[in-house]
């Protein structure tokens, strides 16, 4: 029982800990840029995400002066080069390129298409965003003031989950509004930024090429995390963008919510394998649970975490996020969380895009080729 107490209060330390982390984020100072540095946009596409003709139209929309936009798509009978065509069609004014990349050559296609993209890229500094994100007008506003530090490399931008209908895409959006960007902060206050969070990152075109490359990263799944992680270790600067993104999950429904989830664990597991096993402490709801089962007598402790929870919880989505909770599923996903968390110490295999991939103990992973029937040819006279 003294090991779930320890737990339990360290769970609420951690709360504590995110809402003084969320605090600090909202006070950085945030001048108004000097120079308009010109920008390309790489969007990765693939198939019809829900809602793309109103993600890319963000895109479109930028209220900056000098920017392009590159997409790329394995072929040119994908369904979302008719979404890019009539949006080229649309915004005239907008420079504009789409590449028809072919099969990528290694597991993970979006590196592919982003290399492909960047060298097509006119300008050194690069947005890099999923297919599923919508932005503000001023985004490249943002970017462009805070790559006024010369000694910036990298820029991730922490996004607010859109939801579809669907019970399961409402929760994870839930978690990903509070615990996520939660755990970024945390990290950013105690020990600063060494690794980026996809979807969208900015990134100076030097800073790429100063760490290896998109070719040092195409066998990783978790490529954003380790591109931060590079270029920390490389000296350059990697920071949390101030430009919030929403990112729209679309609608799963459970099969292909715990497929989303599972790699995700798996992966952050072999990514930060000891951040992985830390993140027990920002699960207090079901650490409350178990206390209490092993002692009602401490209630006192577990009512105490879960106030501080819903407090880090509020502050993180409300003030950062401008985000409205459902509070009757954030207990729901608080459990929901927990046992896909169990879940990621086992198996090495995850499913993208509806391909198998094995996971290596380094975040490396493959694509699973099953091998294909031998064909049998039959020969004479039946």
């Amino acid at each position: 029982m003294y090991i779930l107490i320890v737990l339990v209060a360290g769970s609420a330390i951690y709360s504590l800990l995110s809402i003084f982390a969320a605090l600090r984020f909202l006070a950085t100072r945030r001048p108004a840029p000097s120079a308009m540095e010109p920008i390309s946009i790489l969007k990765p596409l693939a198939g019809l995400d829900p809602g793309l003709e109103s993600n890319l139209r963000t895109c479109f929309e930028q209220d900056y002066p000098a920017f392009e936009i590159l997409f790329a798509v394995r072929h040119e009978d994908d369904p979302s080069v008719d979404v890019v065509e009539r949006l080229r069609r649309e915004y005239p004014h907008i420079r504009t390129r789409l590449l028809i990349t072919g099969e990528p050559p290694y597991a993970n296609a979006k590196v592919f298409s982003l290399d492909r993209m960047m060298a097509a890229a006119s300008n050194d500094l690069l947005v890099m965003s999923d297919s599923d994100i919508r932005t503000g007008r001023n985004l490249l506003r943002t970017v462009a003031l805070e790559f006024e530090d010369p000694r910036l490399g990298i820029a991730t931008c922490p996004y607010r989950a859109v939801s579809g209908p669907s019970f399961w895409s409402r929760i994870e959006a839930i978690g990903m509004n509070t615990d996520f960007l939660a755990g970024i902060l945390v990290a950013r206050s105690l020990e600063g930024m060494h690794f980026a969070v996809g979807p969208t990152i900015a990134a100076r075109r030097s800073a790429l090429s100063s760490i290896g490359g998109f070719n040092r990263l195409k066998d990783y799944l978790a490529e954003d995390f380790v591109m931060g992680k590079f270029a920390a270790e490389a000296g350059l600067g990697v920071i949390l963008s101030a430009g919030v993104v929403e990112h729209h999950i679309g609608s799963a429904d459970f099969a292909d919510n715990a497929a989303h989830r599972l790699r995700w664990t798996r992966s952050t597991r072999r990514s930060r394998p000891w951040g992985y096993a830390g993140q027990l402490f920002t699960m207090p709801l079901p650490l409350a649970i178990a206390l209490l089962a092993a002692d009602l007598s401490n209630w006192p402790l577990a009512l105490a975490a879960l106030a501080v929870r819903f407090i880090a919880a509020y502050v993180v989505s409300a003030r950062v996020l401008h985000v409205n909770l459902n509070w009757l599923l954030l207990p729901v996903e608080d459990i929901a969380v927990f046992c896909f968390w169990i879940a990621g110490f086992f198996g090495n295999t995850i499913i993208w895009r509806g391909r198998r991939y094995k996971l290596h103990s380094d975040g490396r992973f493959e694509l699973i080729v099953h091998p294909q029937p031998a064909l049998l040819i039959r020969t004479g006279r039946p």
